[in-house]
């Protein structure tokens, strides 16, 4: 027989009531905070130019291009050496953070340029940039810089400078391995071989600016990669430069060959765009480098290629980007924008930039104590009445056995009387 008492079910949760919303006024929202980075690794560099797209077909072509029209330029002007480096170290930072086909790479160094002079105190105006670089691409018809085909450009470069402020978060500080070198250079060897050194030791300091190096290692690691590049080009003394105790340069061997095989890697493939490249045969940098490469494989696992490498990041790479996007449009016939775009269509906040990161750590802990949203979830146990079980009909034929048959069990039952009834239908419809 069925039951007939109540049952009491298990315990089942109920959605939580929604909290009474909090229309009390807020502050302004605190904006972003953006800390400035000296320093990038290849695989964070790799990453960045996958994000934004670029096409690494062209993207090593237009980096040395670039940094070759910042060479040219500061030549002709007469700048010092340290604006041509803080330049190029602005020029690779907004290089690896705006998309290709936003603007146009030798307004990009050309706005670099510009900053690094502001920076540097050796000011310069924008037209006089802009003249010496026409100048330098069309020698036959020279023009001043008050000329009127300078205006348009002019506001692209004053657009462009906002955007690489941002880029570098505000941050000046830029590494000068020149002097360092020659000092370094003058302490290792006698004054003669010294003097010999130093012009080569120069020349791949200033083509390292074509590389990322500038912007992955430290002062000391750049000056004694050079050194040891230059004493391996030139057979002068390489034992005495790897009997050094790096640690005393805040530095290792890692650090130091990674820098090597970057410069050696650019003067293998683009060597008529140096000025070290043009002074030997391809065959001696292959030599180097292939020694370099022994050195790493015999290593066991103590040296490699990267000193900073993750493999899981990178599978997580591979996954996420399956497919290197090529840019648009060439950014070569690209014109560049001097507005500042909106990736989202929200409002756009307030860009904050500072140096400690411990201060950003505590303000940003003191702002969610008053903006963070809090929720509270509650287990209610109930009861609840199980409802009875409907009575069975029985089949016409045990009428006999269950006493006489109503008006209503006499009707049609659940079923109909041929199950392929319920299928026919006539013209106008229904049962017949």
């Amino acid at each position: 027989m069925a039951p007939t008492g109540p049952r009491l079910s298990h315990p089942q949760r109920r959605p939580t009531p929604p909290l009474p919303i909090d229309e009390s006024p807020k502050g302004p929202s605190p904006g972003n905070i953006a800390l400035s980075n000296q320093f990038r690794f290849e695989q964070g560099i790799r990453r960045l130019q996958k994000e934004y797209g670029c096409d690494p077909a062209r993207e090593d072509s237009y980096r040395i291009q670039g940094v070759q029209l910042i060479d040219s330029v500061r030549q002709a002007l007469r700048l010092p050496v340290k604006t041509f480096t803080t330049a190029c170290t602005y020029y690779h930072l907004f290089r690896l953070c705006h998309r290709d086909a936003e603007y146009n790479y030798q307004d990009a160094s050309l706005a670099s340029l510009f900053m690094a002079c502001k920076v540097e105190d050796t000011i310069k105006k924008s037209k006089e940039i802009l003249c010496a670089a026409y100048n330098i691409k069309n020698p036959e018809h020279p023009t001043t810089q008050d000329d009127k085909v300078f205006d348009s450009p002019h506001k692209i470069i004053i657009g462009l400078e906002r955007h690489i402020l941002e880029t570098i978060g505000f941050d000046f500080r830029a590494r000068y391995p020149q002097k360092v070198l020659i000092k370094m250079v003058r302490y290792l060897y006698h004054p003669d071989v010294a003097q010999e050194m130093l012009p080569m030791c120069y020349a791949i300091s200033i083509d390292m600016y074509k590389t990322f190096a500038p912007i992955k290692a430290s002062t000391f690691t750049m000056a004694l990669a050079i050194i040891e590049v230059a004493a391996l080009l030139s057979d002068t003394a390489v034992e005495k430069m790897r009997s050094l105790d790096l640690t005393k340069y805040h530095t290792n061997r890692r650090h130091v060959l990674e820098i090597m095989l970057d410069l050696l890697d650019m003067y293998t493939q683009f060597s008529k765009y140096t000025d070290v490249g043009m002074r030997f045969e391809l065959s001696k940098f292959i030599d180097v480098k292939i020694k370099l490469n022994q050195e790493v494989d015999n290593s066991e696992g103590a040296l490699r290629r990267y000193d900073i490498w993750c493999e899981r990041c990178e599978d997580s790479d591979k996954i996420k980007y399956p497919i290197t996007p090529g840019s648009a449009t060439s950014p070569a016939a690209t014109g560049s924008s001097s507005g500042k775009r909106s990736k989202s269509g929200h409002e756009p906040q307030t860009m904050r930039f500072v140096y400690d990161a411990e201060a950003a750590r505590k303000e940003k802990d003191t702002n969610d104590e008053f903006t963070k949203q809090e929720y509270e979830e509650y287990e209610i146990e109930v009861e609840e009445r199980i409802a009875e079980p409907e009575p069975r009909q029985h089949h016409p034929r045990d009428r006999g056995r269950h006493g006489p048959r109503t008006h209503h069990e006499s009707s049609w039952g659940p079923y109909p009387r041929v199950r392929h009834d319920r299928h026919k239908s006539g013209r106008k419809g229904g049962y017949y």
